[in-house]
């Protein structure tokens, strides 16, 4: 079963950590958003791998978007 990992705050992403095919573990970091001049890991709540990437470094993104889905 997919799990979406989703903005939890709005801001830009700042650095995208792992790629379509990589593996992830539960509490891991997927992606990194800036908001306000600090640095927050959006990191995964399950392990798996990473099916799709959904955003781009740089790119703004809402409270809620999906960054990504892991598998």
């Amino acid at each position: 079963m997919a799990t979406s990992l989703v903005a939890h705050i709005t801001g830009t992403v700042w650095k995208i950590e792992k790629r379509v095919g990589d593996a992830v573990a539960a509490g891991e970091s997927v992606v990194i958003i800036e908001s306000m001049k600090m640095e927050m890991p959006v990191e995964s709540s399950v392990s798996g791998k990473v099916i799709e990437i959904r955003c781009v470094e740089g790119q703004g993104v809402e409270e809620g978007a999906v960054l990504a889905v892991i598998g």
